[in-house]
């Protein structure tokens, strides 16, 4: 019965599984905040490089 009972009371499992959640949900949300950050920079990059090219010679 009393190692029954340590088996229940043992919460190291249950904690490493929320750390890992966590983690995994801190990636996520990094993931989303770097693709919306990626797509900005992307446009920006654009604009600057077509601003610089110089126009066709006639």
């Amino acid at each position: 019965m009393k190692t029954i009972r340590k088996i229940f009371t043992n919460n190291k499992g249950a904690t490493a599984i929320e750390y890992g959640l966590i983690a995994a949900l801190i990636a996520v949300a990094a993931i989303a905040a770097m693709q919306g950050l990626g797509t900005s920079l992307n446009k920006t990059f654009n604009e600057v490089s077509t601003k610089m090219t110089p126009p066709a010679a006639p």
